[in-house]
């Protein structure tokens, strides 16, 4: 019994993966980096080739950031970006729609109700449902608390 737990924890040792925290630090800085420069360059450029004010610029600069995560899951390429950069690529507006997107692409073979309509939103859809329920509880404090005259 015991030569066999033994045996069981080197294959654990041998088929577990090992991870370097400042690798993946550097690579989640690099690719969550890379997207921040983008967005700034669009940003500026829409701003100042193209007279947009910083609103507007903004908008448009959070949509082409969004079309291309987007088209980089439709072709299979924000999966490698992720799997390479971590929370880098999967914390900005990017990995948002990505986290949308995938599971569109993924289940459209089951039909456009049962397979898109209805899985679209299972990995962004608790963000959406407990970001919207934190919202509206800490919206509901600040109303009693103006209300109450603490705030």
């Amino acid at each position: 019994m015991e030569i066999d737990k033994k045996k069981y924890e080197e294959y654990v040792k041998q088929v577990t993966p090992t991870h370097s925290l400042a690798k993946n630090m550097a690579a989640a800085f690099l690719v969550g980096g890379i997207i921040c420069v983008l967005g700034q360059f669009a940003l500026n450029f829409m701003m100042n080739n193209m007279g947009m004010d910083q609103e507007t610029a903004a908008a448009w600069t959070l949509l082409e950031l969004i079309l291309l995560s987007i088209l980089l899951t439709g072709f299979n390429i924000y999966p490698k970006i992720v799997k390479f950069g971590g929370a880098g690529a999967l914390v900005p507006i990017t990995g948002f729609a990505n986290s949308v997107v995938a599971p569109a692409i993924e289940f459209h073979a089951e039909g456009e109700v049962f397979g898109v309509g209805c899985k679209i939103f299972t990995i962004a859809g608790p963000v959406i449902l407990y970001g919207v329920l934190t919202s509206w509880v800490l919206g509901l404090i600040y109303w009693v608390g103006r209300w109450m005259g603490i705030f």
